[in-house]
């Protein structure tokens, strides 16, 4: 049997058993899963019921697999598009609106052609016709001082508001894992 390499992802756990990453969730293919156990780099936690094998043995597909050494958090964020919008929760940061990522870019509060720098502190979300409006007009100019002043956040921030964006697939088996921003059932 042959299987695509998303089929069956298994969540990755931190030595402290918390995601190594909650937005993108922090997931391996199983093939690398099966790689992880077989040289016992990890531990297993949970399991799906399909079963692998190979001429000498046969296992189950891992589900949840925690690394046996700690992997330290990065202290600074890596300055990325992606990490920008994040921080700012994929909302334009001057009509207040939430975009696909598609539909936003980001923009300089103090303009480049200004003097001002491409940073975390002063770059910040922008949909794509508040940009345009914005043009290089200084943020002290009615209508264009952001909601939120930009700023570096930090790993854990950026972790935090991560998790209020659960992806559209969950497994059963990871819920114990992970803590979203979402009610529990009964």
């Amino acid at each position: 049997m042959t299987f695509d390499g998303d089929f069956a992802p298994a969540l990755v756990l931190n030595a402290d058993f918390r995601p190594l990453s909650y937005f993108p969730l922090s997931l391996w293919s199983w093939q690398e899963a099966i790689k992880a156990v077989v040289s016992d780099r990890v531990q297993v936690l949970s399991e799906y019921d399909t079963v692998v094998r190979s001429p000498s043995q046969s296992m189950r597909l891992p589900s949840v697999i925690a690394l046996r050494d700690y992997v330290p958090t990065v202290r600074r964020p890596a300055f990325t598009r992606f990490n920008v919008f994040l921080r700012d929760r994929f909302c334009c940061q001057y009509c207040g609106r939430r975009f696909p990522t598609q539909d936003l870019t980001f923009d300089h509060v103090m303009p480049r052609s200004r003097g001002g720098r491409t940073s975390w502190e002063n770059v910040v979300t922008a949909c794509q016709s508040c940009n345009l409006a914005k043009a290089d007009h200084l943020p002290n100019r009615p209508g264009f001082r952001p909601w939120r002043m930009p700023e570096m956040p930090t790993t854990f921030e950026l972790q935090e508001i991560g998790r209020s964006f659960p992806p559209h697939h969950l497994h059963k088996s990871w819920c114990d894992f992970l803590y979203w921003d979402t009610e529990l059932e009964d």
